[in-house]
């Protein structure tokens, strides 16, 4: 059974612990989703000059910023690694070339912040892929086609990060405003995801780009869904839309998922999907 992949718009690490509609959202996830073998997190927060998977046994949680209250540099996400896929990965991508970090990483906060309410027992296996800061974006997006056959083996994808992402422009005291710049560029990520999800790249050409994807960073995750929505279903849903302090976009999308949350983040109807024309009766 093909596993389900996500794009989660992570925001703040306080949504670790905070119950909101989008964490709520990202427990409904977690609970009707099928249980994937192990997953693999792509996180805005490993952006480095090389590409890189963890395939250490037991990943460490990185605490990877400050100025937060001291109980979220108590969290511990202590999910198991696995190795097995990590070499999965590196066989799957080639002639593109991952290393194997056996020591030095981990689960950073992009990483953890999410699987925090997905699946909160931490009892599934994860590795993190990074993201390599000196390629081209179209690297990104081919690189996602190459992974798209871990599905079929049960391992999950995960991009975590923000379609829109400009903390110069936070607005710290409007939790829930969004300035229309970034609606617009939110929006226009929304018709190519759900539409045409492979021509992704297009979004460097919308007149917000500059503002709405200031550095890459939390922008490349987005790629990845889309590359896999090209390479498997041909189009992502639109699973949670929302903003917060006017700069950040929470929207998440989900490939395979066939599930609508509420705007509470609880499940609501199933999307409706056409069968395969070799299944359609006449």
């Amino acid at each position: 059974m093909k596993s389900p992949a996500l794009f989660i718009g992570h925001g703040s690490p306080m949504n670790t612990l905070e119950t909101n509609r989008y964490t709520q959202g990202w427990r409904t996830l977690g609970a009707a989703l099928p249980r994937p073998r192990a997953i693999l997190m792509v996180s805005a927060h490993w952006f480095f000059g090389a590409t890189a998977v963890t395939a250490m046994r037991m990943p460490r949680t990185i605490h990877d910023f400050y100025g937060f209250p001291q109980p979220l540099f108590d969290f511990q996400y202590p999910a198991p690694g696995a190795p097995d896929v990590a070499q999965e990965i590196v066989e799957a991508v080639k002639p593109e070339w991952v290393g194997l970090d056996r020591d030095q990483w981990g689960l950073d906060h992009g990483a953890w912040s999410v699987l925090a309410h997905l699946y909160p027992e931490a009892d599934i296996p994860v590795v993190q892929l990074s993201i390599n800061a000196l390629k081209p974006l179209d690297y990104h997006l081919a690189l996602a086609a190459r992974l798209a056959p871990l599905r079929e083996r049960g391992v999950m994808i995960v991009g975590s990060g923000n379609v829109v992402h400009n903390l110069r422009q936070v607005q710290w005291k409007s939790p829930e405003m969004a300035f229309d710049w970034a609606e617009r560029f939110d929006d226009a990520a929304l018709e190519l995801m759900t539409g045409d999800p492979g021509a992704i790249l297009k979004l460097t050409e919308h007149p917000d780009y500059a503002l709405a994807v200031p550095t890459p960073d939390h922008f490349v995750p987005l790629l990845y869904a889309a590359g896999l929505a090209a390479e498997g279903e041909g189009r992502a849903d639109a699973l949670l839309r929302g903003y917060s302090m006017g700069s950040l976009s929470m929207t998440c999308y989900g490939i395979g998922t066939a599930l609508r949350l509420d705007e509470h983040g609880g499940a609501a109807a199933p999307i409706p999907r056409k069968p395969p024309p070799e299944q359609t009766n006449t």
